[in-house]
């Protein structure tokens, strides 16, 4: 038996510990956790990606009383920068969640699935692709969604 251990590089910023465009890209991030529309679980999340070219493509949580035809705001983000603007890389990924009146102290992790597509859209550009994760209390901040996911699944994996 081997025993491998994961490392995985993660910092974490107070809010002034943030540079203008981070803290930017987070405000609308937050802004998108109303308009998500989450009646099941009541909570909000909202997504901000930063493109190439410098627009920004907003999203937002979408439940379903079907639980399975929902969508994070992650990927409703990253679906509508993919969809909007095929030829541009997504440069940073901001997310903030809501809940219970407030914004949550602590940052939200995305889902594994929310993960993967993520990385999907790292290897579709060929860049990393900064991810910011919003709490009241510290933000974490990843140079690339393989941080999140160490042990990536990509196309060349279905080569052999």
């Amino acid at each position: 038996m081997k025993e491998y251990n994961l490392s995985v590089p993660m910092r974490a910023y107070t809010w002034d510990e943030l540079n203008e465009d981070q803290r930017a890209l987070i405000e609308i991030a937050k802004e998108q956790t109303s308009r998500s529309y989450c009646p099941y679980s009541h909570y909000h999340v909202g997504a901000a990606a930063r493109l190439a070219n410098g627009v920004i493509i907003r999203g937002c949580n979408q439940e379903n009383a079907a639980y399975p035809s929902g969508l994070c705001a992650e990927r409703s983000a990253l679906f509508a920068a993919g969809a909007q603007y095929p030829d541009e890389a997504v440069e940073q990924l901001a997310i903030a969640c809501f809940t219970g009146g407030h914004f949550t102290k602590e940052p939200g992790s995305p889902c594994g699935g929310c993960r993967q597509v993520m990385i999907e859209t790292e290897h579709r550009y060929g860049g990393k692709m900064q991810v910011l994760l919003y709490g009241e209390n510290e933000t974490f901040v990843f140079d690339s969604a393989a941080d999140l996911l160490p042990l990536i699944f990509v196309s060349e994996n279905l080569n052999g």
